[in-house]
C-alpha cells in the first residue's frame, strides 16, 4: 500500500519534490531538501505489534472488554492511555488508568520478544551523519526508552519525542512538529516513516512528506 500524493506533497513546501522515487523505495536516494528524517517506533523502526497486541489482551482478560485484531490496528499509532480510555467509556469500565498501566507492565514483560524492521533500520543508520534523525513515538518515554534499548538502539537518535512531551497525540500534528522544532528545521524539510493511517494524518497535518514502510516489510499480524 503507497502513501497518497497528497500526504507526500506538503502544502507548504516553497520548492515540490518531483522526483519521488524515495518514498517508495528505501536505497533510493533522498532528496536534499530533505533535511531531517523522522521516524514512528512500532511497526517502523520496531516489529512489535504483535507484542502489543498480546498484552492488550492479557490486561483485558480480566474485564468483560474484547479488542479484536482488526480494530487494534486500526488504533496503531494511538497512545495506550487513549486507547485504554476509548475501550472503558465503550464498555462501561470505569479505571482506563489501571487498564493502561496493566497493558504496559504486560508489555515490558514481553520486550525480548521484540525485534527491528531491518530495512528502516538500515535506512536510519545510513542517514546518520547526513541528515538529522528523530523519533516521534505515540509511547511513553520510560516505555520507548526500554524499546530502543532492546535492540541496541537507545543512543543512536539525538532527538526522541515522546507521549510525555506533547498534548495531543497523533493524528495530530503535534508530535512530528515538536521532533521538527528539536532538530532546528522546517516541517517541509522533513520525511516521516510511519505504517500507520493517524501517522500519515500527523504528518499531512504538520506539512510533511510522508514515506508508508509497510511494503518494506512484511508485518507479523
Amino acid at each position: 500500500m503507497k502513501a497518497s500524493t497528497a500526504m507526500n506533497n506538503p502544502t507548504n513546501n516553497p520548492g515540490q519534490l518531483t522526483d519521488t522515487r524515495w518514498i517508495n523505495h528505501p536505497d533510493a536516494n533522498i532528496p536534499d531538501t530533505i533535511q531531517g528524517l523522522i521516524f514512528d517506533l512500532v511497526g517502523t523502526l520496531l516489529d512489535t505489534m504483535a507484542v502489543h497486541y498480546q498484552a492488550w489482551l492479557t490486561a483485558l482478560a480480566e474485564t468483560k472488554i474484547t479488542l479484536t485484531e482488526s480494530r487494534f490496528y486500526a488504533l496503531a499509532g494511538t497512545p495506550t492511555e487513549k486507547i485504554a480510555s476509548i475501550l472503558c467509556a465503550e464498555h462501561g469500565h470505569s479505571n482506563a488508568a489501571a487498564l493502561a498501566h496493566a497493558k504496559e507492565q504486560n508489555f515490558l514483560a514481553r520486550l525480548p520478544e521484540i525485534k527491528p524492521v531491518q530495512p528502516v533500520l538500515a535506512l536510519a543508520r545510513r542517514e546518520s551523519g547526513r541528515r538529522k534523525l528523530a523519533v516521534a513515538s505515540g509511547g511513553t518515554r520510560s516505555v520507548v526508552t526500554r524499546e530502543l534499548a532492546v535492540i541496541g538502539i537507545e543512543n543512536f537518535f539525538p532527538v526522541v519525542v515522546c507521549a510525555d512531551d506533547v498534548r495531543h497525540g497523533k493524528p495530530a500534528p503535534d508530535t512530528f512538529l515538536e521532533a521538527a522544532r528539536r532538530m532546528d528545521l522546517e516541517p517541509w524539510q522533513c520525511a516521516v516513516y510511519e505504517d500507520a493511517e493517524l501517522g500519515f494524518q500527523a504528518a499531512k497535518t504538520a506539512g510533511m512528506y510522508a514515506v508508508d514502510v509497510r511494503p518494506w516489510y512484511i508485518p507479523r499480524r
